[in-house]
């Protein structure tokens, strides 16, 4: 007996978008759904089972993506949401991902990349809950129970923040994290962005082979970081 496939709603009013999905996803297993509005998004939310993972044009014509991804996150929703966006539309992505989006995808896009979204986000999803005791990712090492951090065999001496922006990156391995997000994560109050930018810059010096090319610790242009997923 095999498995239901896993079922993908796509929110987006362009129906090129919409045919380049359902072809490239149903090509890779995926049962598409497609919404060319808001309404029909909410409609087919509503029903049960509801989809594994959505698709999200921040720009539809009838309400924004933020105000459908707002909603399904009051009423409890927490199906993962990968937001479609333009790429000079860094404001609503910032905004989607403090709404609880898992990630983020740039129009135009490759199929190689939004797969790769759509895989963290799924993992995230059946994640069990609570902490690898080690997690690694090329010559780096964390281990989270006893707070050690290697290069190799090299232990690398952090300081507290810099362990605890680390540690937000370990548990959100290969998704999009905001500087709200982190800064709320490491420091639980409100600091500037400089500040925080400051300590990722430490870190990099200490974990990163070439702190100006990070291979770990990626920029995320007008929102934040992200930590490369350890099968990127």
């Amino acid at each position: 007996m095999t498995s239901a496939p896993i079922r993908i709603l796509v929110v987006d009013d362009e129906p090129p978008i919409r045919k380049l999905l359902r072809t490239g996803l149903g090509a890779q297993g995926f049962d598409v759904e497609e919404a060319p509005n808001g309404a029909e998004a909410r409609r087919r939310m509503a029903r049960k089972p509801s989809p594994d993972l959505v698709i999200l044009d921040l720009g539809l014509p009838d309400v924004s993506g933020q105000d459908l991804l707002r909603d399904w996150r009051a009423a409890g929703d927490l199906t993962p949401v990968v937001i479609l966006s333009s790429r000079t539309d860094e404001t609503g992505i910032v905004e989607a991902l403090e709404l609880g989006a898992d990630d983020y995808v740039t129009k135009p896009f490759g199929a190689a990349e939004l797969m790769a979204r759509i895989r963290v986000a799924l993992r995230h999803r059946l994640q069990i809950q609570g902490e690898r005791a080690v997690f690694t990712l090329g010559e780096l090492s964390v281990d989270l129970v006893r707070r050690i951090v290697k290069l190799g065999d090299r232990e690398v001496k952090l300081t507290p923040r810099e362990y605890e922006i680390l540690r937000v990156f370990v548990q959100n391995a290969g998704r999009a994290l905001t500087h709200d997000h982190l800064i709320r994560q490491v420091w639980g109050v409100s600091v500037e962005v400089q500040n925080l930018r400051v300590h990722v810059a430490q870190l990099r010096q200490k974990i990163e082979a070439d702190p100006e090319r990070p291979h770990y610790i990626l920029t995320e242009t007008g929102v934040g970081y992200r930590l490369r997923a350890p099968d990127q």
